[in-house]
């Protein structure tokens, strides 16, 4: 057997008694190697999975719901008000809650449970008329609020509410019929790119939109920003925002790969074998 690196070798009769060895640390090797580069993988789907989530869900703990109230929002829009609540109150999360018009009101801080929205459902219930005809409910909020709507008030104070409370990349989903002052549209425009520098994730429910309105968000947000109605009155499980808390998956996954790697070098490394002088081959 010759030494790495130098001229000399070593005579050994039984040379061959080592193939089979070498041949279960070969098969050792292969096996962590593969296994390194699976939890990698997975690893690598786990952190898109939390961000997938984050973007495309309903708020959690670091989020804040806007429901507008202004008097363009029809008695059939308060349906979906009051379908988007129950599914939130369902996930037993919790959230905070503005109400809005031409004014933001914060109903619930930040992390408040989403049980406390229990009643406020029933001020959300139209009246019915004695000819059968649904009108707007009578709760505290519509004697205070105008007729106006400024939607960039209430995303202001939204993110507000999340500096305030410490809470980076949190979320906002926004009940609206999309319809804002006219003047407002700039400030609009500046306090969505706000959000999103900040890392702020935002998410519409559109209530009847007038086509002006959701052209605008759709320009602003992107199309799948915009979760449609039909789905929140549906029983089709919505996604949920999973941005927030410990990453617990990515790591366990991250500390396996650590463990796989540490027992290559434990069970698969090259064998050396000393010089002499005690300097390795």
């Amino acid at each position: 057997m010759r030494l790495l690196g130098s001229g000399a070798s070593v005579d050994s009769h039984d040379v061959g008694a080592m193939r089979g060895a070498a041949r279960r640390t070969r098969l050792v090797r292969v096996v962590l190697v593969v296994a390194a580069i699976a939890l990698l993988a997975a690893a690598a789907a786990s952190a898109r999975g939390r961000e997938g989530g984050r973007a495309s869900g309903l708020p959690s703990a670091s989020g804040i719901v806007l429901i507008d109230l202004s008097l363009s929002i029809g008695p059939q829009d308060y349906r979906t008000i009051r379908a988007t609540l129950r599914r939130l109150i369902a996930a037993d999360g919790s959230l905070g809650v503005v109400m809005f018009s031409d004014v933001p009101y914060e109903m619930l801080p930040p992390g408040t449970p989403a049980t406390e929205l229990e009643p406020v459902l029933r001020l959300l219930v139209p009246r019915e008329r004695p000819n059968g005809d649904l009108s707007l409910p009578a709760n505290p909020w519509t004697q205070s609020f105008s007729a106006g709507t400024r939607i960039s008030a209430a995303l202001d104070l939204a993110q507000g509410m999340l500096d305030r409370d410490g809470i980076g990349h949190g979320s906002v989903l926004l009940l609206s019929d999309l319809v804002t002052a006219p003047e407002d549209v700039p400030r609009l425009a500046r306090t969505l790119q706000a959000l999103q520098d900040a890392g702020t994730s935002v998410k519409v429910v559109p209530l009847s939109p007038l086509k002006d309105g959701r052209t605008i968000f759709e320009g602003l947000l992107g199309k799948q920003a915009l979760i449609p109605p039909s789905r929140i009155a549906s029983s089709e499980p919505l996604p949920t925002d999973t941005s927030s808390g410990l990453p617990v998956a990515l790591l366990l996954l991250g500390g396996l790969v650590l463990v796989v790697l540490a027992a290559h070098e434990r069970f698969a490394g090259r064998l050396w074998l000393p010089r002499p002088e005690g300097r390795p081959v």
